[in-house]
Parts: structure tokens; sequence; C-alpha cells
């Protein structure tokens, strides 16, 4: 298994591959499922403006808010160099419900967007309406949360399985490979989350001395996550260390005051400035970030490269992992802070950084 890179100067370097790929990659065959659909008319070689309907999961989650404040970079950045107006229509429900995404879909349709990007949090309940959208000629791509059986064009995410499998690999080495383990898996009908699990029970089988005690699911809100570790923590107190395929109880201070670094250990996907202070405690001591920014700045640029500069697009756009610890904090957290995160703490802000 590839471990997840540790964070360096490497965010720029990273966009520069992806923009790459999706504008010089040469085109490969894809399923009749994933077919892009034509772009509207008008769309390239003229088109003044284009409106983008961005839709993720939970507009109260925060790493969607970071995808929103990079899908509107880039529709500020992107726009002037392209000869467009970009339009960023905020379109995602305010909780977690597939059914409210796809008529948010259709909402989008009826509004005039060009494009629609998503991530989704069930597949089975977007996918025709993704269809559907294709179909009235807007062009579809996914993020974060794949519907791999619509019509839509591309994906840009972190390959799952092996999220799954590099967070439960990072927390048998904090436990020494043996100990009892509960596995935090968010909404339980996303797709993501799914693979992600099951990457987490593969990994976990390769560790004789490790017992997952269960696989609990959680309302994607900082303080439900936090209550649902804390109900499962008290039922069954042989736990020694948590897998979580999101990071929703990290948003809030909570466990920091309810949970004894020394006593357990907790392993978990994302790293944003508020769940730092876990890493500097020792009770998360590896974070694995996705570079949620980039789901929406990448979102934008793709679709601009479709839309407007005729590019071709590959069917997937893979995003990398960044592994945070102790040992780059400080370089994560100014990371976060280029990115236009505002809360990021100062004394993060200043670990490691050079004299000026």
């Amino acid at each position: 298994m590839t471990e997840p890179r540790r964070a360096a100067p490497w965010a720029l370097a990273a966009l520069a591959a992806v923009l790459a790929a999706c504008s010089g990659a040469p085109p490969s065959p894809a399923p009749s499922s994933g077919e892009a659909s034509p772009a509207p008319a008008g769309a390239a070689g003229g088109k003044r403006k284009i409106k983008i309907a961005l839709i993720a999961k939970s507009s109260t989650n925060p790493v969607f808010l970071a995808a929103r404040s990079g899908a509107e970079a880039a529709a500020k950045e992107l726009g002037p160099k392209s000869g467009v107006e970009i339009e960023v229509a905020w379109l995602t429900p305010p909780q977690e419900d597939g059914q409210v995404q796809a008529q948010r879909i259709a909402q989008a349709v009826n509004e005039g967007a060009d494009a629609i990007v998503i991530s989704c949090s069930d597949a089975g309940k977007v996918t025709g309406a993704i269809n559907d959208a294709v179909g009235r000629g807007l062009s579809v791509m996914t993020f974060d949360s794949d519907a791999p059986q619509s019509k839509r064009f591309t994906f840009y995410g972190v390959d799952d399985l092996k999220t799954g499998q590099a967070t439960m690999a990072e927390l048998a080495t904090q436990m020494g490979g043996k100990g009892k383990v509960a596995v935090l898996q968010g909404n339980q009908n996303a797709p993501n989350l799914q693979k992600r699990v099951q990457g987490v029970r593969e990994e976990a089988a390769k560790h004789p001395g490790l017992e997952i005690v269960g696989v609990f699911p959680n309302i994607e809100t900082p303080q439900d996550a936090a209550a649902e570790v804390i109900r499962v923590n008290n039922a069954y107190p042989e736990i020694q260390g948590w897998a979580m395929v999101g990071g929703w109880p990290l948003f809030t201070r909570t466990l920091l005051d309810e949970i004894d670094p020394k006593r357990m250990k907790i392993v978990a996907v994302d790293a944003l400035p508020v769940e730092l202070p876990y890493v500097e405690k020792g009770l998360a001591p590896v974070l694995l970030a996705q570079p949620v920014y980039l789901w929406g700045y990448v979102g934008v640029s793709t679709i601009v490269d479709k839309l407007v500069l005729n590019k071709t697009v590959p069917e997937r756009i893979p995003m990398e992992l960044v592994r945070v610890s102790k040992d780059n904090l400080g370089e994560w957290a100014r990371q976060l802070k280029a990115w236009g995160f505002s809360d990021v703490p100062e004394k993060y802000l200043q670990m490691g950084a050079s004299p000026k």
C-alpha cells in the first residue's frame, strides 16, 4: 500500500499536475455510464458567461465550505483569464439528503446552469437526476463521493478504498498492532464512505492483534458525531482506538476534554484548522488530509477546461492524501492559511517557520 505523502511545498505542484491532467491527458475509452455530454450551445469559443451549480453534501460541514471557497477563488481567477464571467451557484442542502440533492440538480437545470459539480450523498438517489441534467445539455462532474453509474463526465477525489486502508494502517502503528478498535462511518449510504470502511476492514484483517468492535454511523455534524463517539466509548470501555473515515467529531473540541490521549488514539480523515489541537495534544497523532479546498478549485477549472477551452478531461482525476502529524503541523497550518482559512491558530502558523 502506498503511504500518503507528507505535506511539503506540494500544493501548487499538485494543483499544476491535476490541471495538466485535466487539459493534456490523452482521451481514454469510457463506459457508456461515464460518457460526457455535449457542451451547451455556445459554451466554447464564444460564450461570455457560464453558471456552475456546486452541490456538496451539507452546508454545515466545514470541508464543503472549504470547497466552496476554492470554487469561488477559481471563478474569480479563471474568469478573466478565459474571457468569461463565471458564476458559482451554491445549491448545497443544509443536511445530508440524497433526495434533496436530486431536487437541487433539477433546480440547477431550471435556473439555467451550464454545469453541475456534486458530491453525492446517495448515488442511487441522484443518478437519475444527473442523467436527466446531462440529457438536457449540462455537463456534470462529481467530487469526493461519486455516482459511477451516472453519465457524469469525470470524478475528482481520493481512492476511498486506499484511504480506509491507510487510516487503519496508521492506527495499527499508533496502537502497536493490538487492541480493540471502533470505526466511525458517517453517512452509511454514502458510497465513498462505504468504500473507506471496506478499506479499514481489509487492513485490520492484516493485524491479528486488532479487533473491530463495531462500525458506527453518525449524523455528520460535529456535535452529533462527538456525542456518538462518547456514547460508544461508554458502551465499550475496552476501546483503545478509533478509525474515523471522516473527521466530523474533531470539528469540535469536545473529545479533547473527554478522552485521555494516553488511553486512546484516533486516526481520522481530514485536517482542518479546528482539528489541529488533536494532533498537538497527541489524541490524533496522525490525520490524513484531503486538500478539500481543491475540490472546488479543481471542479471549476475542470468545467472551464471542458466548456470554454474545449480540452479533453480524463474520466477520473486523482487527489492525493497528505499525512499530517506533529512533524509537519506548522507547514500544513500555513498551507491552510494560504488557501484562505481564517481560523488557523497563530501558534501553529509559527511552528517551524523560518525567521523573517
